[in-house]
């Protein structure tokens, strides 16, 4: 994986649970990797689904290789916000391929 096509920064997030001063279990997003990565592609792809078709907005960013990403990450480039679809392996860990789409916020 060459490093100049690495042109976009993107943080790599999990969502963390934390008890607050009042013992009530708290939701949020904790990052768990900033990282370089190449924006493959930006579509607007329709889905055929039980309910109708919809439109979302896939990307795919690839980055290089670390271990522990799971489908419950998400990706956040500048304010965009995506939820993680599929981890893909690059070669023999070489980098990994992060099919990725848009979400609301």
């Amino acid at each position: 994986m060459r490093a100049g096509k690495l042109d976009r920064s993107i943080t790599i997030e999990r969502v963390t649970t934390t008890v607050d001063d009042f013992g009530t279990p708290v939701s949020g997003w904790a990052t768990v990797a900033t990282v370089r990565a190449q924006r493959i592609q930006s579509t607007t792809e329709e889905f055929m689904r039980s309910f109708g078709a919809s439109s979302e907005t896939a990307v795919i960013f690839r980055i290089r290789h670390m271990d522990g990403l799971t489908l419950a990450d998400r990706v956040k480039e500048g304010s965009a916000i995506f939820d993680v679809k599929e981890i893909k392996e690059l070669g023999r860990r070489e980098g990994l391929e992060l099919r990725c789409t848009a979400t609301g916020g």
